[in-house]
């Protein structure tokens, strides 16, 4: 694949371990950032009450999912218990295109799938600030049992021992600061030389004229 132009967005990869509250991170930087997008993913399970098809997922049914598949036309994909999840490369691309950063809220196995096909891509894992607060969190309103909390807790560790693979680290102890930190990798992402002298050519030739 050709590299992005560099007047286009960039792509981002959020990942983060279950509780380690990337959702909502992730929902106030799209709140307080212009120009920055969340990338819609295709799936094959069957919408939940109150979903929209084109902007919770893209509902498709598994003999078209697995046609992409074969076309080669997902950045990433995966199959979770009987439903697949995947990234359209084209939507993607094209969003980029229109100059807008966009961002794909996957796990690390996904990650890597991108990176290889994209390895201009911007990584960045959220983590919690430490185990007892994760597992605090886990335990959410308390309904849980102790098996699936346990479980949860073996995931999420597993995931986090990836963290390595990524470009940023953001620690999620105080929610505002870790909002911050992702805010200043994208804003300091677009004031990168090569790219404020595409956007603003005519600016800077009418200061050197």
């Amino acid at each position: 694949m050709n590299q992005q132009q560099i007047s286009d967005g960039t792509l981002y990869i959020i990942s983060a371990p279950s509780g380690a509250g990337k959702t909502s991170l992730v929902k106030a930087l799209l709140q307080q950032t212009t120009a920055l997008t969340v990338s819609v993913s295709h799936t094959t399970r069957a919408p939940r009450p109150g979903e929209v098809n084109g902007q919770d997922y893209h509902f498709t049914d598994p003999d078209t999912f697995r046609g992409m598949i074969a076309d080669n036309a997902f950045l990433e994909h995966a199959q979770v218990f009987d439903n697949f999840y995947g990234t359209a490369r084209a939507s993607v691309l094209e969003l980029l295109a229109q100059g807008l950063d966009v961002i794909l809220e996957i796990d690390w196995q996904g990650a890597q799938q991108v990176r290889q096909k994209m390895p201009e891509a911007v990584s960045i894992f959220i983590l919690p600030p430490s185990r007892e607060e994760l597992e605090k969190r886990l335990c959410g309103r308390g309904t849980d049992s102790d098996e699936v909390i346990a479980r949860r807790m073996r995931d999420a560790i597993s995931e986090m021992s990836h963290y390595r693979e990524f470009d940023y680290l953001v620690f999620n102890d105080d929610f505002d600061t870790a909002l911050g930190e992702l805010r200043a990798i994208i804003l300091a992402r677009r004031q990168q030389a090569p790219r404020q002298i595409a956007r603003h050519r005519p600016l800077l030739d009418a200061l050197l004229a």
